[in-house]
């Protein structure tokens, strides 16, 4: 009997080509970070381009296979490409210390220079982290940028503003929600291109290194990707790469030379300065603490006001849709109806983005108005549907003997319904505590954005992700007993 895996290899060589050629490499990134790194092709956007696709490509064709892309969140590369979603993954993927501990890493293949940029008006004012005390930098959360920041956070007094994508940012320098922004020079380049009356200072804050990321256990591809990417440093093919998208530099030259004089050992150690100290894991859960702590709080606290404005703006709403105008209750059924039918995450980048024109709204401001006329959209179905459930009989007895409208709504009516509407309410509190997460792309680093900068950070999602995941629960929980405890004591009034 002939095998099926004998019958494959048979017809795969008989279509004349390699077996390994016509397996293709699967490698990672993520479009959304744009130029020069990889970003959709304008002329084919089922395509892709930029110097990390060319990089890419190079490597498949000298292991002899097929390229392909596989699209993949940033902050989610190292995890994906150890669970063995791709070969290899590569998208501006900065070299560190912790993510070496957490995957099997190649030599660095590119240096960037991390650069201060700053509004035209501001040109030589903060050519140093000590000359921006006290002031708002933005940066990409769980890059060396942002760790730097921290530091300067403890140094100078610098207030670190983590941004889920490096476009917003610097928009933001020019919009005056910043100071400064701290990310790699070819980053800071291009959005200078893109947004007029930026500067960015020409000396650098630090150094670090792109390199590219396998799973531990392919370790063997990751010497062949070595060597291949030695090879193409001394032929000039990365050169090559690098001038056509108009990041190549003397610097980059230097660097090329480093490598190749270093050898594989010396060429993998090639991080910055602040990437490069060795901490244990939990040293660096210890020191996180503290932050997922912080970002614990600002949870609560964004969440607990949200909720309480979503309370008041929902009985508004839910009292003028049962007693108001047919005018009024128009009105309030159509901003029910498009709160419910659009995301909030729009509603966010609305209020904070969209709206920036007229009112610059702060963001935790922002955060809390999104979430709580969000909210409030819901619990006004939820309290209208309460105070539609209270008998009538009950209402025109207590309107037979003299009471107002108001009285019957205050001391019948109302307190009825509220006892009606507790558990969803509860359910509502608990929904929106998650959805708290959704504010950090406006800014506001919440508990979720901390825990993904921590896993960033130490190349794992195990750990933060059991901690960020107790603290919900300790949240949360005793909400869900308080509600428990006043449902039960209000079923024994009755």
């Amino acid at each position: 009997m002939i095998r099926p895996a004998f019958l494959v290899t048979m017809l795969l060589l008989a279509g004349g080509l390699p077996l390994h050629a016509q397996q293709g490499l699967r490698w990672g990134g993520d479009a959304e970070g744009g130029a020069p790194f990889v970003e959709a092709d304008p002329a084919d956007p089922s395509r892709v381009r930029g110097f990390d696709v060319e990089v890419a490509e190079t490597i498949a064709r000298d292991l002899g296979r097929r390229p392909t892309f596989v699209q993949v969140a940033f902050s989610s590369i190292d995890a994906s490409v150890e669970r063995g979603d791709f070969d290899i993954g590569m998208s501006g993927v900065e070299d560190t210390a912790a993510r070496r501990a957490a995957v099997a890493a190649t030599i660095p293949y590119f240096e960037f220079r991390e650069v201060i940029t700053v509004r035209d008006a501001d040109r030589g004012r903060f050519p140093t982290l000590a000359a921006l005390r006290g002031r708002r930098v933005g940066t990409l959360g769980g890059t060396i940028a942002y760790t730097l920041l921290l530091e300067g956070q403890t140094k100078y007094g610098i207030i670190p503003v983590s941004y889920d994508d490096d476009v917003h940012p610097y928009d933001d320098v020019v919009g005056g929600r910043l100071d400064a922004v701290l990310l790699d020079h070819i980053i800071a380049a291009r959005s200078s291109r893109r947004t007029p009356g930026l500067y960015t200072e020409p000396k650098a804050v630090a150094t670090g290194h792109y390199i590219a990321v396998l799973a531990r256990r392919n370790g063997a591809l990751r010497d062949r990707i070595d060597a291949i990417l030695r090879a193409r440093m001394r032929d000039g093919t990365l050169e090559a790469i690098y001038r056509r998208w108009n990041i190549w530099d003397d610097g980059e030259r230097a660097f090329f030379a480093s490598v190749l004089r270093g050898g594989a050992g010396a060429a993998r150690v090639a991080v910055s300065q602040t990437a490069a100290r060795s901490v244990s894991r939990m040293s660096m859960v210890s020191s996180y603490l503290p932050s997922l702590l912080a970002a614990a709080l600002i949870t609560i606290g964004l969440s607990c006001a949200a909720m309480a404005l979503a309370v008041a703006a929902g009985i508004l709403i839910a009292t003028g849709r049962v007693y108001g105008h047919p005018a009024v209750r128009l009105l309030l059924s159509t901003y029910v109806e498009i709160v419910r039918g659009t995301p909030v995450l729009l509603q966010l980048f609305v209020l904070y983005y969209g709206l920036s024109s007229v009112i610059r709204l702060p963001a935790f401001v922002a955060a809390l108005l999104g979430l709580g006329l969000n909210y409030a959209a819901y619990e006004s179905e939820i309290y209208r549907g309460a105070l539609e459930a209270i008998s009538r009989g009950q209402l025109e007895a207590a309107r037979t003997l003299g009471f107002t409208e108001r009285q019957v709504l205050t001391l019948i009516r109302g307190p009825q319904a509220f006892r009606l509407a507790l558990a969803p309410m509860t359910n509502d509190f608990v929904a929106l505590l998650k959805d708290s997460s959704l504010v950090s792309v406006i800014t506001v680093v919440e508990l979720t954005k901390q825990t993904s900068i921590f896993a960033a950070n130490i190349g794992s999602w195990v750990i933060p992700g059991i901690l960020c995941a107790a603290l919900y629960l300790i949240l949360s929980l005793p909400l869900s007993r308080l509600a428990g405890r006043l449902e039960a004591r209000w079923k024994e009034a009755l």
